[in-house]
């Protein structure tokens, strides 16, 4: 609320990096060096094999990435890119999901967002929502 109270249907703003939040930061901590790792490699040996989904990989890590740093700081401008770049971690994993298992041509190699995710364990189709709950949640007052 506006006049320094509290809403009592929140709990009181901790932070997007504590309790849970921190394992929040540490899972996509994880995604955005596995993901950065798999791209970057597949971008320097097999670019010709399947540009398309390595580049979509590389632009997941640096997705993950960007979450990662804004859910681990505490400021107003930070839950706003944290924010965003779940959103769009969201509506990548839905579209290329999608697009994937219509059209699997256009996927001769996965991505982490293909298939919703199935080469990790549909984690990236999980973890925005989880994210976007865990925003939503921790709004800053």
């Amino acid at each position: 609320m506006g006049d320094g109270t509290q809403d009592a249907t929140r709990p009181p703003s901790t932070g997007t990096a504590s309790g849970f939040g921190r394992l929040l930061v540490v899972v996509y901590g994880v995604f955005a060096l596995a993901a950065s790792a798999r791209a970057g490699y597949q971008l320097a040996t097999e670019f010709d094999q399947a540009p398309v989904a390595y580049l979509l990989s590389a632009f997941a890590a640096a997705v993950y990435a960007v979450a990662t740093i804004a859910l681990a700081r505490a400021t107003p401008r930070s839950h706003r890119v944290a924010t965003i770049a779940v959103l769009i971690e969201l509506v990548g994993v839905l579209v290329v999901g999608a697009i994937s298992l219509a059209v699997p041509s256009l996927f001769p190699e996965a991505t982490v967002w293909s298939r919703f995710g199935q080469g990790y364990g549909y984690v990236p189709l999980v973890l925005p929502f989880v994210g976007l709950w865990w925003l939503r949640r921790h709004r800053p007052s």
